[in-house]
């Protein structure tokens, strides 16, 4: 029979010998939270195509307790209302909430680097489990935790009350934080946002850190961590890869209807320096999100199966084509901005400088702005203005 608390055991032992899991107070809460009853009343597999519901009360115990500690993302609600209790056999369907696999999870909450006096604003309980994490070792007083869904929002509180904490669960708009109990030493953002929301500076104290996953692709993103200061802006570094669903009030949406109609005239037409396929990788994607914020990257094909690649940036009406031609592209492109003149700037120029990691990124939050830099590379230097 397998026992829950040696299968806690097992996967602090492993987080540990694998770097991640360092702090023996959240060793202490990982081996005491119990994950698998935050996952009910169950979760999706993916199964390539669908996705197959499992149930708590469905299926065998020991099998439960298996996929809760085998240290995966695991999806708990289908688009924004679907969960496993109510679906019979598998179904297709986009992902809206989930319980991040417990690496990332043990990763963000070790680089907020706290202590037991800490106040801490999660934005995004999701299942809660992070958020029990977190109590086990501040108290639930000093945890408050913002979820928009408020289905999702009930079950977490639900799962948190049966484990013994009464935390401050929230159902709003995470991005606002929650001003009536700021200010907070410490806010972790467990969802993708385009830029860190000034709201979440104003809320923290001098001092404090905010910790959250920026950018707007299902890849490509990264983990920024920001120290505010006394001068109202916070500063600090992109400091690894990240990814996470999107905040749901930022949600992109995809770029839909007949995309040759959308490109047929373009304003210029070249060889591409760069090839598209760059921005399958994940800090190519990330500079181009910082050089063309706003744009997607959308993939898509010939009625022959050949592969088109497009950028399109649905705000300033403009457009990027990538047509193979061989072993080399062809860009057309279209609008008042030149995506791809701006995109291949920006990977040259890194390639030039030695193509340095994700975590060379600097940035700087203002209520005015976001400006990220490489330290040293003068060309890779990008000021968001906030609206």
């Amino acid at each position: 029979m397998t026992d829950a608390a040696f299968e806690r055991s097992r996967m602090a032992a492993l987080l540990t010998s694998r770097g991640v899991l360092k702090s023996p107070w959240l060793r202490t809460a990982l081996e005491a939270v119990p994950r698998e009853q935050f996952l009910r009343p169950g979760v999706f597999l993916d199964e390539g195509r669908n996705w197959r519901p499992v149930t708590a009360l469905g299926t065998d115990p020991e099998e439960w307790l298996r996929i809760a500690y085998d240290l995966d993302t695991l999806t708990t609600q289908l688009d924004g209302r679907l969960t496993a209790d109510r679906a019979g056999e598998p179904v297709t369907g986009v992902p809206t909430s989930s319980s991040t696999d417990p690496t990332t999870v043990v990763g963000m909450i070790e680089a907020l680097d706290l202590t037991a006096e800490h106040h801490v604003l999660e934005i995004g309980t999701g299942t809660g489990y992070s958020t029990a994490l977190m109590c086990h070792y501040l108290g639930e007083d000093n945890v408050t935790t913002v979820e928009v869904d408020p289905q999702v929002a009930a079950r977490a509180d639900a799962a948190l009350e049966a484990i013994g904490f009464s935390t401050w669960t929230v159902t709003g708009d995470g991005l606002l934080g929650h001003p009536p109990r700021a200010p907070y030493d410490r806010i972790i953002a467990t969802c993708a946002v385009r830029r860190i929301p000034y709201t979440w500076v104003r809320q923290t104290q001098p001092g404090g850190i905010i910790l959250g996953t920026v950018g707007s692709w299902p890849w490509g993103t990264g983990l920024a961590k920001v120290t505010v200061g006394d001068d109202g802006t916070a500063e600090g570094a992109i400091v690894g890869r990240s990814s996470f669903m999107q905040a749901r009030a930022q949600a992109v949406t995809p770029v839909a209807g007949d995309l040759s109609a959308r490109t047929a005239y373009a304003d210029s037409e070249r060889t591409a320096v760069v090839s598209p396929l760059a921005l399958g990788e994940w800090m190519p994607a990330f500079l181009a999100q910082l050089a063309v914020p706003g744009a997607q990257f959308v993939r898509a094909a010939r009625a022959d199966g050949s592969p088109l690649q497009y950028l399109f940036d649905p705000e300033r009406e403009s457009f990027a084509e990538f047509i193979t031609e061989g072993e080399s592209w062809t860009v057309r492109q279209g609008g008042p901005v030149a995506l791809w003149d701006d995109v291949e700037h920006a990977l040259v120029a890194w390639q030039d400088a030695g193509s340095p990691d994700i975590d060379a990124v600097r940035l700087r939050v203002t209520k005015a702005s976001h400006l990220y830099w490489i330290d040293g590379i003068p060309s890779l230097r990008w000021e968001h203005q906030l609206a």
